[in-house]
């Protein structure tokens, strides 16, 4: 996902862990830093686009290392702010904004190599697109309430945000296997299988699915909307 929505989806996760223990601004400033962290790997350059394309989302999204890197950047947050008594709940706060940026970019098409360095696979799910408003949209308004309320009444609303914007991507997925579905009965091919099709959003949006299938001598593209109703795949 682009980096707004992963700076976003960091400082809601971290204002959402620490609550009141400690000021929203420092939980907002963190989280939107570790949220964003992942993604630096971005500047390096490989030498070549191709290189540069695999190689990113690769260990600087793998869960494990990420999970390394959580306890000493708690750590220096905790001495930085004087908060040493609160170290185990920035510890929890850092390393949930630093997973949910792989595991949100799990959630696209482009594929993250979660597991390394177990495997160098890559996993996609590709529910949504890589720029999707309707996502990070429930994120920023509860950030913002949560800053701009005082007394940390604005921190429900960052945890609202996150489970608006959690159960949108659960309907992703669904609107997702709804589109495959409908793919599948009007192939280009008979018995077409489904590691031969792939179903992708169209930007910006869950209601509009794009399919490319593959068969031995062709490529298909097709579109489908989720309120075509019985409208055939062409």
């Amino acid at each position: 996902m682009d980096s707004v929505t992963q700076l976003v989806l960091g400082s809601a996760v971290s204002i959402a862990t620490l609550g009141r223990r400690t000021a929203v601004w420092k939980a907002a400033l963190w989280g939107g830093i570790a949220g964003t962290l992942p993604d630096l790997d971005a500047l390096i350059d490989h030498g070549d686009a191709i290189l540069n394309m695999v190689l990113h989302r690769a260990e600087s999204h793998a869960l494990l290392y990420l999970t390394l890197l959580s306890a000493p950047l708690a750590w220096l947050v905790s001495r930085l702010h004087r908060e040493p008594d609160l170290f185990t709940r920035w510890w929890l706060a850092l390393w949930l904004a630093l997973v949910t940026h792989p595991l949100l970019d799990w959630m696209t098409v482009y594929g993250t190599q979660l597991l390394l360095p177990l495997t160098n696979t890559p996993y996609a799910v590709g529910s949504v697109f890589i720029i999707d408003p309707l996502y990070p949209l429930p994120l920023l308004l509860g950030v913002l309430l949560a800053l701009l309320l005082r007394h940390g009444r604005g921190i429900a609303w960052a945890r609202a945000g996150l489970v608006l914007s959690t159960a949108y991507l659960g309907w992703s997925v669904a609107a997702q296997q709804m589109a495959t579905q409908r793919f599948l009965a009007h192939a280009p091919v008979p018995q077409l299988a489904p590691g031969n099709l792939l179903v992708t959003p169209a930007p910006f949006n869950t209601l509009l699915w794009r399919a490319v299938a593959v068969t031995p001598t062709h490529y298909y593209e097709g579109y489908y909307g989720l309120l075509d109703g019985d409208r055939p795949v062409r």
